[in-house]
């Protein structure tokens, strides 16, 4: 099918959100061109969990099965490369790829995620998404019953050693540095029997992604089966900021309830927008993202 000079939408992303928006679209003889460019946050990640007739496939396995439901719309088209920039034209955005091609566009949804800034402290990076993980729920019930480790400090590490200890008895808080626990924090991570280690990691040892022990940098080593990990992260794309976008204080993309940013024009969708880091969460933020843009090109010709 040839590609209308303007397209009715782009979508930056083809992960889980994006691919959801663009069936939307394409369920509704939208003209719609997705921009990705194949390399998602979870790529290491061995299965994924918690997403009903999904559960324990690869993330591979899922968006491969999904892109080739979304290519089964005729106006939906794909572009492998990346958007590097976007700017408001009077007929909607115009996207550039890193590869200098432009595309037009009414309307424009961003579902290029965030990127974890994970500590640079040796074995880290190849365990992040395998046995050092973020969510009890997308991984909790694999390493229930285990020795594990929570990488955190104050108000997020008493929250995941909450819902952690429902799942082993064996916990351990790592602050990498003092504790900030308030003294009803403190009580009940004692009532639970949760230790608080305030030294700095020097290495997690892992075989293939999978933990094995934290090495401290007084020399002491603990044997660990799973580690949390809290960490910070930043948006994946620029674009959004770039275009004025608003933002939360803890770094997501505001919206509102139907993935509308404070941009005309302009939705999102995804972990870029979304505390709930999931799967699910992103197939169901894709959705309403693609409805609500088709709703409102019904609205502005109708």
């Amino acid at each position: 099918m040839k590609q209308p000079d303007l397209l009715d939408v782009i979508i930056l992303g083809g992960s889980y959100a994006g691919l959801s928006a663009a069936m939307a679209l394409g369920r509704s003889l939208r003209n719609v061109l997705v921009i990705d460019s194949g390399k998602p946050c979870n790529e290491q990640t061995p299965h994924s969990q918690n997403f009903l007739t999904q559960d324990g496939k690869t993330p591979k396995e899922i968006s491969t099965l999904a892109k080739s439901q979304v290519q089964e719309y005729e106006t939906v088209q794909f572009y492998n490369g990346k958007a590097i920039s976007a700017q408001k034209t009077d007929l909607g955005f115009e996207i550039t790829a890193d590869d200098g091609q432009k595309f037009n566009s009414k309307k424009l949804i961003v579902a290029t995620g965030i990127i974890d800034e994970v500590p640079d402290i040796k074995g880290f990076k190849e365990s992040w998404g395998v046995s050092l993980i973020h969510c009890p729920y997308c991984h909790g019930y694999e390493y229930r019953g285990r020795k594990t480790a929570i990488i955190a400090n104050g108000d997020k590490a008493f929250h995941i050693s909450s819902l952690v200890k429902n799942l082993t008895e064996e916990v351990t808080i790592i602050t990498r540095g003092k504790a900030q626990f308030t003294d009803e924090q403190l009580e009940k991570l004692k009532n639970n029997q949760i230790e608080i280690i305030e030294t700095e990691i020097s290495e997690l040892k892992n075989e293939n992604g999978y933990v094995k022990s934290l090495v401290f940098e007084d020399g002491k080593e603990i044997d660990f089966e799973a580690v949390y990990g809290a960490f910070p992260f930043r948006q994946h794309s620029e674009i959004p900021k770039n275009l004025g976008c608003e933002f939360t204080e803890m770094g997501h993309i505001k919206t509102d309830l139907f993935q509308k940013t404070n941009v005309a024009g302009l939705f999102v969708c995804g972990d870029n927008s979304a505390m709930m880091r999931s799967v699910s969460n992103a197939v169901m933020t894709g959705n309403v993202a693609g409805a609500m843009v088709n709703m409102e090109l019904v609205t502005e010709c109708f």
